[in-house]
């Protein structure tokens, strides 16, 4: 019988917390001090935990930092659920050993969590195949490349059955606030995201943004709707001009706007935004550079080279292999 852990109970929920190397502090505190909060505020044990390592009792995060673990993943030992926590390299950390571990637990029903790039530790052990998921928002194409059987959604976390999967850490907040929240209610849900000053007010289904605006869409609604206009057409760039008209302004005026709000002009801005969409493909995926320079909205390779060594200091091709040699350190 497949479980889930959203639903009503007052019973303590016990998580096995699987934490990959190089994961995110950000993403793991996200996962894990909601729990930590509801218990105290509630002033019961609801949430208890353990963190446990693929292959050892302490993992060195993206950061540097050493985590000690409580213990070694045995899939003979665990709990109510299982949550992968996880960010970077985890095709590396993902070892085919432990995702054929992941499949027998799926096989036995367990609730089984990925958070950020915990979905790919998932989509990699076949666990995904027919289901909806969803994955931290720079890796979304990639992902859906990568697993083509499965319901991929840019939501901010995704619960599918047995199996739930978040994007980064903001994301993986709102889903511990949703698992609180199905659990014990609203009210503690909303003492627990007041502990953390965070406003509850997404929903699962609310897309992840690759720009967060925050008091932006307040302060300058007009700069903020021009971003997000150039957020979507990286690869067929809009013309300024064509921009303020969506607008309904002229473009001297977004371009005075620009430069107070921002401290560059909309076309700075737009360059920028494609270069360093482009970077994350070039370091992140195999894609050939003729490849990403059409996506991020150049005629040639060779322009994509001229602008990126401009704005980074080295070619396409040598920041590959930087991040590929930084990676198998």
């Amino acid at each position: 019988m497949h479980r889930s852990i959203f639903h009503p109970s007052e019973e303590t929920l016990r998580l096995d917390l699987l934490v990959l190397p190089d994961v995110s502090l950000l993403s793991f505190a996200s996962t894990l001090e909601p729990l930590r909060a509801a218990n105290r505020v509630s002033g019961r044990k609801l949430y208890d935990w353990r963190l446990l390592g693929a292959v050892g009792t302490e993992v060195v995060t993206s950061s540097g930092i050493r985590l000690p673990m409580d213990g070694v993943f045995d899939p003979e030992a665990t709990r109510d659920a299982l949550v992968v926590v996880a960010s970077f390299n985890v095709e590396r950390h993902a070892s085919p050993r432990l995702l054929g571990q992941l499949r027998h637990l799926a096989r036995r029903g367990l609730c089984m969590g990925g958070v950020e790039a915990g979905a790919w530790v998932l989509g990699l052990a076949g666990l995904l195949g027919g289901r909806r998921a969803t994955t931290h928002w720079e890796d979304l194409e990639i992902f859906a490349s990568r697993f083509p059987d499965t319901d991929v959604r840019p939501n901010r976390y995704v619960i599918d059955g047995q199996f739930f999967t978040t994007g980064g850490a903001s994301p993986a907040l709102d889903t511990m606030l949703a698992l609180i929240r199905a659990r014990q209610g609203y009210a503690l849900a909303l003492d627990v995201a007041s502990v953390f000053i965070y406003d509850q007010s997404r929903t699962g289904e609310d897309p992840q943004p690759s720009l967060s605006l925050g008091r932006l869409d307040w302060y300058e609604p007009r700069v903020a709707k021009a971003m997000r206009l150039m957020e979507e057409a990286l690869a067929d760039p809009l013309p300024v001009a064509g921009i303020a008209e969506r607008l309904g302004t002229s473009r001297r005026t977004l371009e005075t706007l620009f430069a107070s709000v921002v401290g560059m002009s909309p076309g700075e801005f737009y360059l920028g935004a494609r270069l360093n969409a482009g970077r994350r493909l070039v370091v992140e995926t195999r894609q050939s550079i003729t490849a990403i320079a059409e996506r991020v909205g150049f005629g040639s390779a060779s322009a994509f080279a001229r602008a990126f060594r401009q704005r980074f200091g080295l070619s396409p091709t040598e920041a590959r292999r930087m991040a590929r040699s930084q990676n198998s350190v």
